[in-house]
């Protein structure tokens, strides 16, 4: 039980540490914003999804209580069906597309972050924030 309550735990606190980072170091790192809140989360994203793809110990059944930090994670933990890992793969590289389009502060870089973060829930959080910031912003120019 107390497996299951801290692997929660772990899943829903680990984007607060992005949104964190960018309060805190936002303006500091190159490239601010953007990679602080999909940049990072998409490394992290492709990071994760490429060790529980070929490295982490397999369970003979799959569990369903395997850490698993989006949704679609959970659904290659739960199956280890390829197709949830590879599209995993893909939201992270929508994620990576997302960060560049919002550097270079393209107007359809809004929906691209806000649609990435949707599919990587609960990591997703901080670029559904930026997204959802950057579209409903009245102004012309989005602060980095």
């Amino acid at each position: 039980m107390t497996y299951t309550i801290g692997i929660w735990l772990w899943i829903m606190g680990f984007p607060a540490l992005f949104l964190a980072g960018y309060r805190r170091f936002g303006d500091w790192m190159p490239f601010g914003t953007p990679m602080w809140l999909a940049g990072l989360p998409a490394l992290a994203m492709l990071s994760w999804t490429t060790y529980c793809r070929f490295f982490w110990p397999k369970l003979h059944p799959p569990t369903w209580n395997a850490p698993s930090y989006t949704v679609v994670c959970w659904l290659y933990c739960s199956s280890y069906n390829v197709l949830w890992s590879n599209l995993a793969y893909l939201i992270a590289f929508v994620g990576v597309a997302a960060t560049v389009l919002a550097v270079r502060r393209r107007h359809v870089a809004g929906y691209i972050l806000l649609g990435f973060g949707v599919f990587a829930l609960p990591l997703g959080l901080p670029a559904v924030y930026e997204g959802y910031r950057r579209i409903t912003k009245t102004h012309g120019e989005v602060r980095p």
